[in-house]
């Protein structure tokens, strides 16, 4: 399935099979339920569907592989029969994104940027899919953050080559609420026109997340507007894939912005 990330703002919906995710954990931890979750998102105007069998909430317990791979497999070769729909897998662990690519999932979505497991870039250069490599770090000690942010994203850029992942596979992501103040989490966003210029499609992923919680004092349920106010913002700095819980409201942001930038623009039906 060829993807085109330069035409429209891409949307990703986020499709956690996890019983301990920060935002929707348990609610769709059920074939069913996820499948009836992802059929309102495609109905919502999802353009890629991002499947997660491990929460990555801070302070998250890690699974085995095996358990990782037994939630998220079904759930990925029912999307595959039933939907006409580009699905990504949310891992950084090489055997779940082979187990996941096997099943009919078409992107790698890797939160350690092949620094966890470097083997996982090898599968996405087999299997000829896209892998997104996100900024993440063990602590919060940069030495100067934006320095260090695309520094760390152009280490993850050179495993992924060397790994023969071709260039246009290679996707990149800020990391946005991994290992990051209020303050860092800001400027990662504000870093986005400057990751661009690497030359690669950057995704955001800033949904629900606590840095827009503590600025606007919000629990998780109320954080939409916030959530919204970022993916408009990451628009105008060039980012190409946002990742977010709330489909509907932010397609109709990313449609409004992409008509506003020139990016998709409007035309009126004759």
């Amino acid at each position: 399935m060829e993807i085109n990330v330069k035409d429209k703002t891409l949307v990703m919906g986020i499709l956690n099979v996890t019983p301990d995710s920060f935002s929707d954990g348990g609610k769709y931890s059920g074939v069913e339920q996820a499948l009836t979750h992802a059929e309102q998102m495609i109905a919502d105007g999802v353009d890629i569907i991002d499947v997660g069998g491990e929460s990555t909430r801070p302070g998250h317990v890690q699974i085995s592989d095996e358990e990782e791979i037994g939630r998220i497999i079904p759930v990925i070769k029912e999307l595959r029969q039933k939907f006409n729909i580009l699905i990504s897998v949310d891992t950084y662990k090489s055997r779940v994104a082979e187990a996941a690519i096997a099943a009919g999932a078409h992107i790698i979505n890797d939160i350690w940027g092949a620094k966890y497991d470097s083997e996982i870039v090898k599968v996405a250069a087999k299997w000829n899919v896209p892998i997104i490599l996100m900024h993440n770090s063990n602590d919060t000690a940069y030495s100067n953050f934006q320095e260090n942010l695309v520094e760390g994203l152009t280490e993850s850029i050179g495993i992924a080559l060397s790994g023969g992942v071709p260039k246009e596979k290679i996707w990149l992501d800020p990391g946005v609420g991994f290992v990051k103040s209020v303050e860092q989490n800001l400027q990662a966003i504000q870093s986005i026109g400057r990751i661009a210029e690497l030359g690669y499609p950057v995704l955001l992923g800033t949904s629900r997340k606590s840095f827009i919680g503590k600025i606007l004092d919000t629990t998780v349920e109320e954080r939409l507007e916030g959530s919204l106010a970022t993916v408009c913002y990451g628009i105008t700095q060039g980012c190409n894939i946002v990742r977010v819980h709330d489909v509907k409201e932010t397609v109709r942001a990313v449609r409004m912005m992409d008509a506003l930038t020139g990016k998709r623009p409007y035309e009126e039906e004759k």
